[in-house]
């Protein structure tokens, strides 16, 4: 697939992986010691949804748009409002923005983030969008490339985003490879990859590999309505790996509500997967 974030920003893919973008962060803020973030695929960093390409697909609508209409949250105020502040302040309705200028609105002082993006246009927008903020750089390099390069941070603590646009036909093995890297060198990292649904076999695949990787886990799955061969997006997932202490037990309770807000039909449901450690012969996973 060819996920073009000028033409998808703000859409429920968006809204997931961003809500829970904002969560991990704040779960790093708990503890004075700094944190570094990194963004393997970054993007331009700020989208305008009255542009034409976002108009063209007017995701949005079915996204970011819906929740910032809605007049109460209900119970998901809690888990919702931190994003949505981020939103707003980014400019929304008209600008949305993308992982990059979230993550930036949440650095402390004593925090850094580093973006790789390989489009030059793109990077050239990015640093626009960041403003020359001494916390952040950008560099106009292969992200995988850059987590070789990169972790582990000298912080000691980081997130790590991969969120590809999955143009090649091997980017599932690409991220699996980077991964595995990346845990030998820095295991106690926290790792969150986006997943689009489109070949769920694919998918299931790709999440029994990285659970021979990673011991402790958390796996997000949003479907918005039934999917329907050669269909638009209709389900999306996140694997966070190190999952921040409480983030499961949050997503649990919100998750359904989310679901409810975002369903475009018939079909809509949401899942979690949350374990710990390699469950033993016969028992439970968490």
């Amino acid at each position: 697939m060819n996920y073009r974030h000028e033409f998808h920003a703000g859409n429920f893919a968006d809204v997931l992986k961003h809500v829970f973008l904002t969560h991990v962060l704040l779960y790093l803020r708990r503890k004075e010691a700094p944190f570094r973030f990194i963004d393997t695929h970054a993007g331009a960093g700020l989208y305008d949804l009255e542009g034409p390409d976002a108009q063209r697909s007017n995701e949005a609508r079915e996204g970011i748009l819906r929740l910032l209409e809605r007049a109460d949250l209900g119970t998901a105020a809690e888990w919702l409002q931190p994003y949505l502040d981020i939103v707003r302040a980014a400019g929304a309705p008209k600008f949305y923005p993308g992982s990059p200028l979230i993550a930036k609105s949440l650095l402390r002082k004593q925090d850094k983030a580093l973006f790789c993006e390989m489009l030059p246009q793109a990077a050239k927008d990015l640093r626009v969008s960041l403003k020359r903020d001494a916390r952040t750089k950008v560099l106009e390099i292969d992200g995988y490339q850059g987590l070789k390069a990169f972790l582990p941070p000298a912080e000691r603590r980081a997130l790590v985003l991969i969120d590809p646009p999955y143009e090649r036909r091997d980017e599932f093995e690409r991220i699996f490879g980077a991964l595995a890297d990346a845990l030998r060198k820095f295991p106690g990292g926290i790792f969150m990859i986006w997943l689009p649904v489109k070949e769920s076999d694919v998918v299931e695949a790709f999440c029994r590999a990285v659970a021979a990787l990673a011991p402790k886990r958390l796996r997000v799955d949003l479907r918005v309505e039934k999917t329907m061969p050669g269909g638009q997006l209709a389900q999306t997932g996140l694997l966070v790996v190190n999952p921040p202490f409480g983030l499961a037990e949050d997503a649990e309770r919100f998750m359904p509500i989310l679901t409810q807000f975002l369903a475009r039909g018939e079909g809509a449901y949401c899942s979690l997967e949350h374990v710990e450690q390699e469950a033993s012969p016969g028992a439970k996973n968490a």
